[in-house]
């Protein structure tokens, strides 16, 4: 069992214009991760649009994702997207066979219609009963069709069943994270901040990460914070405000922005999206200049953390 802890990008998907996998443009995007310094990848997730692929798209894509890591760090996946419970079976036992190091589970659609714990469970303990049991699993607080943050009782459960190895904390509280690290103490749970407005303060707080959209644009600035901050403060606080801010640009057009960013930095041939359509360049005023200032803003903490 590998510890998945650390900056964990959730990867982006590149397609074709004609909208299939780029599959030459996702291992240059796999090497450009590594090269970052990142610790492991979140592949098949919200960012990689996996809503909006087939089963046998999502299965390929972790697939490829594990054979050109080829080991060097951990690879988690979910796809898992679907409500009704045998396809939920169907689709989790594929990506089980990918080889990846944890299987993630989305908490919304383990409770579709946000009935409460009794429903959580039940679903939950039928997906337990079906997974190989040396699999590591995941949990993530995916909140596309809706948030769905599991209660304390429920996070206590999972964390000492001793088959789920992280949590994608997407509370974006920082009494929420600090709470639940400390309720995971002792057992295998890797609680991972998403929200980049708290990355630093959670860290501080134990979260063992950051696995926020973010990590799509400059994961060595999250990497730094998590490897070298707590020995630099002053300079850690002063980069998370400008991670945080930088992070604002979500909401203009993500994952469609951060296509734009790799096209520019050459990962890219294309930045087509099946999730968004828009030209966003054109919907969202400034955002040329907004990406424009976040490249340059990267590359002068780059050169200050090298000092």
């Amino acid at each position: 069992m590998k510890t998945i802890n650390g900056i964990v990008p959730v990867m982006l998907t590149p397609f074709t214009a004609d909208e299939q996998i780029d599959y030459p443009a996702l291992a240059k995007l796999i090497d450009w991760y590594l090269e970052k310094g990142v610790d492991a990848l979140f592949a098949v997730c919200q960012s990689s649009e996996m809503q909006f692929l087939s089963l046998q798209e999502r299965v390929e894509l972790a697939r490829f994702v594990v054979q050109h890591v080829d080991g060097r760090i951990p690879v988690i996946a979910s796809g898992h997207i679907s409500d009704d419970i045998a396809a939920q079976k169907e689709e989790l036992l594929a990506m089980a066979q990918t080889n990846i190091d944890a299987l993630v589970l989305v908490t919304n659609h383990l409770d579709p219609r946000n009935e409460g714990s009794e429903t959580f469970f039940a679903t939950l303990n039928t997906l337990l009963d079906t997974l190989p049991k040396e699999l590591p699993l995941g949990l993530y607080e995916c909140p596309a069709p809706y948030r769905r943050l599991l209660t304390d009782d429920e996070f206590s459960w999972c964390a000492n069943s001793g088959r789920f190895v992280v949590l994608k904390d997407v509370s974006c509280d920082l009494p929420t994270v600090e709470r639940r690290v400390k309720l995971a103490q002792g057992t295998p749970l890797n609680v991972i901040n998403a929200n980049a407005a708290i990355a630093w303060p959670a860290i501080l707080a134990g979260s063992q990460g950051f696995s926020g959209v973010f990590t799509n644009f400059h994961p060595e600035l999250y990497s730094w914070l998590w490897h070298h901050g707590k020995t630099q403060r002053e300079l850690a606080d002063e980069l998370a405000i400008f991670l945080s801010l930088g992070a604002v640009t979500e909401t203009l057009g993500y994952p469609k922005n951060a296509k734009i960013y790799h096209q520019r930095l050459g990962t890219f041939d294309d930045v087509t999206c099946r999730v968004n359509k828009d030209d966003v360049l054109t919907k969202f005023w400034g955002l040329t200049v907004i990406l424009d200032q976040i490249r340059a803003g990267t590359e002068l903490w780059q050169t200050r953390l090298a000092r």
